[in-house]
């Protein structure tokens, strides 16, 4: 039987027009919406001080404890992942009595593309540092301050202690999240604390760290789960993490929907592509930034945290004698907001008192 040459040439024609279809579709799944604009004319409303960057982006951020004017000590806080300024642990679970004895002074941010400070796209790992520096200058903080990070927030202190060490009083580093490809980090202890990981976490964070532009595909698909932190699974909570769940809620019930409202790429995925990305520089190659002793640097970890896995704390600060590590039994991610622990981590960091 004979094939009607312009029939076969309509088919291939046919064919190759599904196929350029199918590719567009594919590509666009890939694209993330733009991020919703915050700010007038027509974005979103702005509730909380911003200021200008040298870019032209804002920060938005909060302040907490004594006037800045009259503080003794100054800290920029800085949030975890899929969270936002209002998210202070430091300065919402510390002893107000503590906190007006010593004369602290707090400012937590929202961090690049989170709650109501503008996105930036691009960002590095030196930009967030120089974000801080920023904000501290603006506010008029003086020559040197305090930094304090919690979970994806406290890696931002690594950049911290990398890229503006000149600027710094002291840090504090809570439960900070590890890359697993640090390349200083053994290669063996790196797949063990990974293993450990649910398998479909494993896979994103293959796709995060190696093909980062699918990040929001993976993230939007149907097909099969994305991230368990993502979704907020309960089980990579701790049993203390489950136990203290409400009093990192507490009081921002009415709000929380402002932690991802300009979008979820320009807010976690990003987070996570800078987190989990390829890094210029190890932690573990810092130099100490207190030779003289003249401040310090504090890691604070929970034995059963489940989303960052002690063992590779463990040897992080064995490569960095000249960091304490405090070690809480029994304590998991959440650990910083059990009655008492807000309170040692400022005496430690502020005036060596554990």
């Amino acid at each position: 039987m004979k094939i009607n040459p312009r029939a076969s040439g309509l088919f291939k024609k046919l064919l190759l027009v599904f196929f350029v279809g199918f590719l567009s579709l594919a590509y666009q799944s890939t694209r993330p919406p733009p991020p919703k604009k915050v700010g007038p004319p027509d974005g979103l409303p702005i509730t909380s001080p911003r200021i200008k960057l040298r870019d032209g982006r804002h920060l938005s951020y909060k302040e907490y404890g004594v006037p800045k004017e009259s503080a003794k000590y100054k800290i920029v806080f800085v949030h975890g992942f899929d969270s936002f300024k209002h998210h202070a642990v430091i300065a919402t679970s510390a002893s107000p009595a503590l906190i007006e004895e010593l004369g602290i002074y707090i400012v937590s941010y929202d961090r690049q593309g989170y709650g109501e400070s503008d996105p930036d796209p691009n960002r590095t790992l030196k930009s967030s540092a120089l974000d801080i520096e920023e904000l501290a200058d603006q506010l008029g903080l003086g020559s040197k301050f305090y930094v304090v990070g919690f979970s994806m927030g406290g890696q931002v202190i690594w950049t911290c202690l990398k890229y503006i060490p000149h600027r710094l009083a002291g840090a504090a580093l809570l439960a900070p999240a590890v890359n697993y490809w640090w390349h200083r980090l053994p290669t063996n202890l790196s797949k063990e604390a990974y293993s450990k990981q649910f398998l479909h976490d494993q896979w994103f964070l293959r796709v995060v760290h190696y093909l980062p532009r699918l990040t929001y595909w993976w993230n939007t698909q149907k097909s099969f789960p994305s991230s368990s932190v993502i979704s907020h699974s309960p089980a990579i909570l701790s049993r203390q993490d489950i136990e203290l769940v409400p009093k990192f809620t507490a009081g921002t019930e009415a709000i929380k929907g402002h932690v991802r409202q300009q979008g979820e790429y320009e807010s976690i995925h990003r987070d996570l592509n800078i987190g989990f990305g390829k890094w210029e520089f190890d932690p573990m190659e810092i130099e100490n930034p207190f030779p003289n002793n003249e401040g310090s640097v504090h890691i604070w970890m929970g034995d059963e945290d489940i989303l960052v896995p002690v063992t590779l704390q463990r040897y992080i600060v064995q490569q960095l004698p000249w960091i304490n590590y405090h070690e809480l039994t029994g304590a998991g991610h959440m650990f910083p907001y059990a009655e008492g622990i807000a309170d040692a981590i400022l005496k430690g960091l502020l005036i060596g008192k554990n």
